[in-house]
């Protein structure tokens, strides 16, 4: 999978590059100290995965996320956690907070690699239906009837959606909205890119939710409901 860094800092474009360097499966493809210079080679460059930094001169890298090709994964890595929200809004991968080691670099990156071969393998017709128990979905030519009760939370990724179970992941090509329609009132939208099983739900803060091994962050606009469904 081709990659590039965009970091204002010489010293954190260095780090990430030995990350990456460990990585079998990534390729450097380039390294920016800018986001108009990453942007000019995107131009001209099909990239499939940026390491992006947020505070930089000039244009931020949530503004630049906001303008690169759909097809682009993005993973963005910086010193201060307050963004995290906010990378939602742009359908990040994920978020990693310098200094990154190499297990959590590790983990974002092959998050990335897994849904870009999600991704390209595009499905050529959406289908979707709720019932009572379950749902039908259609994914990599097969439909698949997923309980209700075996879905853990369902993340929003540009165009598609991936409904995280207990043992796998199922992606189709559908909105986050009209999932939402499917299914039942123990379900909740907690952030932009997030609706989660309140049953399945182990623990939580003001800010964020535990299921098993994923955190999940609380929008602040969605907060007021969620603790209002447990303490109201």
């Amino acid at each position: 999978m081709n990659c590039i860094i965009v970091d204002d800092e010489p010293l954190a474009r260095e780090a990430m590059e030995r990350l990456i360097s460990r990585h079998g499966k990534l390729v450097l493809k380039g390294k920016f100290n800018n986001a108009r210079s990453a942007g000019s080679y995107i131009a001209e460059n099909p990239v499939e995965l940026i390491f992006l930094d947020i505070r930089m001169p000039g244009v931020t890298g949530i503004e630049f996320a906001r303008t690169i090709p759909r097809t682009t994964l993005v993973v963005f890595c910086t010193a201060y956690g307050e963004y995290a929200l906010e990378s939602y809004e742009v359908d990040a991968v994920d978020y990693l907070v310098k200094p990154v080691s190499y297990e959590k670099f590790e983990k974002a990156a092959n998050k990335a690699i897994a849904y870009h071969e999600l991704l390209t393998g595009d499905e050529k017709q959406s289908f979707s239906e709720g019932r009572e128990d379950f749902i039908l979905v259609k994914s990599d030519k097969r439909f698949y009837k997923i309980s209700h009760a075996d879905i853990l939370f369902v993340e929003g990724l540009k165009d598609y959606i991936i409904i995280q179970l207990d043992d796998k992941r199922i992606i189709t090509k559908m909105t986050l909205k009209h999932m939402e329609g499917l299914l039942p009132a123990n379900y909740m939208r907690v952030n932009k890119s997030y609706i989660v099983n309140t049953d399945r739900i182990e623990s939580f803060d003001t800010h964020d939710i535990f299921i098993g091994k994923y955190e999940i962050a609380i929008g602040l606009g969605y907060r007021e409901e969620f603790i209002g469904k447990f303490f109201g």
